[in-house]
């Protein structure tokens, strides 16, 4: 098959001829994620997804317009997939698995570029990092690496900690078949209890979580990488707050959104990334040729306003350490 074919194929015939020959009629682009467009966290990783874009040559409204859709349900991505379809989107950039796997069985195919996915290899998503064949490239994220290691920085803020609250979304497979094993087996070597609590909604976090303090006493929270959860990660870290429970987890933006410590990527950064993809494959690119990335930085994040909110003093090793400290 000759290559102006295939790109043809993948994208609808718009897609047969390169974006710097296409003039300036801005091409749609899809974002499909789970979450609220109105989060603090999804208005950073639109930003990032927005600077990336600017920085390929593509201006919003001259080059390119986006069509975005979020999905609090994860049963109504395909729907959502396929409104993005209708919209004559020429790529998807999908936040979340089941987002991503909604975008991949759109028939005819559309290109997909994953922005910020947890082990898209282990959960199937593509063959390979180096090789991801089909429709689908963009970038992946370490946390199946980084989330273990922050156990050993609740080491160093509760010394004494017995007791770990996880905090998981069920309907992400990376929580549940990833995750949450490695946490127990972490756990487990350091004599720490888990207490995993999977979330439903904010609105039963709110009850469920006193009464959880109440009755087992967790020394800390730790929040598992979901894109739901970080969306609505400001209000997790506000209710954990209240009950004196320091967070942590491994995207750097929810740092600022209140968590006390975090360890892992910037989800902003990936999503800036992400938009090299996006060009590629507008001028011409076949996505199953262009490896996923991971990303090269991994940073610590430490919240001193949330220490002091808490009562609580961060060693001074710890904070020699961090990347950033917010006070």
């Amino acid at each position: 098959m000759r290559r102006r074919d295939l790109i043809a194929l993948l994208g609808g015939s718009a897609a047969a001829w390169p974006f710097s020959a296409r003039g300036q009629t801005p091409v749609r682009l899809g974002y499909l994620a789970a979450g609220t467009a109105s989060s603090d966290y999804m208005k950073r990783l639109l930003a990032g997804l927005t600077q990336g874009l600017t920085e390929n040559g593509m201006i919003e409204g001259r080059d390119y317009l986006l069509e975005t859709r979020f999905a609090v349900d994860y049963e109504r991505f395909p729907a959502l997939a396929r409104e993005l379809q209708q919209a004559k989107v020429r790529i998807i950039v999908p936040l979340t698995i089941a987002a991503v796997r909604a975008a991949q069985q759109l028939s005819p195919p559309i290109p997909v570029v994953m922005a910020a996915i947890n082990d898209p290899v282990g959960t199937g998503l593509i063959a390979s990092l180096s090789h991801p064949g089909g429709v689908t490239t963009g970038t992946a994220t370490l946390n199946q690496d980084v989330t273990p290691k922050l156990m050993e920085f609740l080491g160093a803020l509760v010394p004494r900690a017995a007791t770990l609250a996880v905090l998981y979304n069920p309907a992400n497979p990376s929580n549940v078949n990833f995750f949450l094993p490695s946490l127990r087996r972490e756990s487990g070597a350091r004599g720490i209890s888990l207490i995993e609590l999977a979330f439903k909604s904010a609105a039963d976090l709110g009850s469920t979580l006193p009464t959880l303090v109440a009755a087992r006493h967790p020394d800390a929270l730790l929040l598992v990488a979901d894109s739901f959860l970080y969306d609505q990660a400001d209000h997790i870290a506000a209710l954990a707050l209240a009950q004196r429970l320091p967070m942590l987890t491994s995207a750097a933006e929810i740092a600022h959104g209140g968590a006390l410590l975090t360890y892992g990527l910037s989800v902003s950064e990936l999503f800036r990334r992400s938009a090299y993809y996006v060009k590629r494959i507008l001028d011409g690119a076949n996505p199953a040729d262009l490896p996923v990335e991971q990303p090269t930085r991994i940073r610590l994040v430490v919240n001193l306003k949330t220490a002091k909110a808490l009562g609580m003093d961060v060693p001074g090793e710890l904070l020699a350490r961090a990347d950033e400290v917010i006070e």
